[in-house]
């Protein structure tokens, strides 16, 4: 079953470049503009009145939660709200403290910083970030040995906007130092119905009478995360313009999320064959992960990360101290009768 592994259309992480490109022009400019996250948004909405006000940056944030669901477009808003310039990087691109000399000193009054995966920064940079976070000042050390002294370097006040799917392997030296954090939530079917019309609109799609339908066809198929949901929708829209004309309704949706292997449910090959493997080898459980991983041929990290959380989510999966095993939900899914299961299938499902 190895071959099951691929690019997979529902991952939330993005696929790159060329993907954040399309997303950027799909990207909400303003605060009000912004779907979801009401109470980030009206926690923000006060800050940012109040420290424009005050004509002072922006207290740190921190946003953590799974990928995909707007952390990189909430710091773009937030630069845009104060009128200032927002500087990129991550965490796994800093690799000694002298790598964000040049992007700290070219930040003006008010610019933003936004590091992603902050979770990934190296102790010697976060040390090195910690002075220029509290007293915006950088220290460095010139020459070494008996020789060597430190300089510090004044910075213009600035806001840091720290990302991390991982809010658990921040330090906490680190996470102190935020004077906002938030956990994201993934988007309920509402919102990202109401994020996909948006994105219709701006991709000038045309849709007939069917097409709030065709809309909610895909908002019930991305996993509660709007990245996923542009995704799905740009090859909606390829088929429809290939296959149907340019027409978009629920139909063609249908159509065209079935040949990415997409289910009603935004369950693909890959979960399916994760669910099919613990009912039909391992009798719908328990069983160990790494037994699981082994009958795939896929890494047993990757199946804990990017398969499990989402069908935990949808309650067809349980974690046990036994192993995992097939919820009611789960076997039903996958037409595995109760008759068939092993001891325990049901406990807790």
């Amino acid at each position: 079953m190895s071959g099951v592994a691929k690019e997979r259309l529902i991952a939330a992480e993005s696929a790159g470049p060329v993907e954040e490109a399309v997303n950027l022009s799909l990207r909400p400019d303003a605060l009000e503009d912004y779907v979801g996250q009401a109470t980030l948004k009206e926690k923000l909405s006060i800050t940012l009145q109040a420290v424009r006000a005050r004509n002072e940056p922006m207290e740190h944030v921190l946003l953590h939660g799974p990928p995909g669901l707007g952390k990189t477009t909430l710091a773009h808003i937030i630069a845009k709200e104060m009128g200032t310039h927002c500087a990129i990087t991550s965490g796994p691109a800093l690799t000694k403290g002298a790598d964000l000399v040049g992007t700290l000193t070219k930040l003006q009054h008010g610019d933003v910083l936004f590091i992603d995966e902050i979770h990934r920064l190296p102790v010697a940079v976060e040390e090195f970030v910690y002075p220029a976070m509290e007293d915006f000042q950088i220290d460095f050390t010139v020459d070494s040995g008996m020789h060597a002294k430190t300089i510090a370097l004044k910075l213009k006040p600035f806001t840091l906007i720290g990302a991390t799917t991982r809010a658990g392997l921040l330090s906490g030296p680190m996470r102190s130092r935020f004077g906002i954090a938030h956990n994201l939530q993934f988007y309920t079917r509402g919102e990202l119905l109401t994020i996909l019309e948006r994105s219709a609109g701006l991709l000038d799609l045309d849709m007939d009478a069917g097409g709030r339908e065709a809309m909610g066809a895909i908002a019930g198929r991305c996993r509660g995360t709007p990245r996923i949901a542009n995704r799905l929708l740009r090859r909606v829209r390829d088929y429809a313009q290939v296959k149907a004309a340019g027409r978009l309704d629920r139909a063609v949706v249908d159509e065209a999320l079935k040949l990415e292997g997409i289910d009603a449910l935004g369950l693909d090959d890959l979960d399916r064959a994760y669910l099919g493997v613990i009912a039909k080898v391992y009798h719908g459980g328990p069983v160990g992960l790494e037994a699981v991983a082994a009958t795939l041929g896929e890494d047993a990290g990757t199946l804990e990360s990017v398969v499990e959380p989402y069908l935990l989510q949808l309650g067809f999966l349980a974690r046990t101290r036994k192993g995992r095993h097939l919820t009611k939900a789960g076997a039903d899914h996958v037409g595995f009768e109760a008759g068939e299961a092993g001891e325990g299938l049901f406990a807790g499902g």
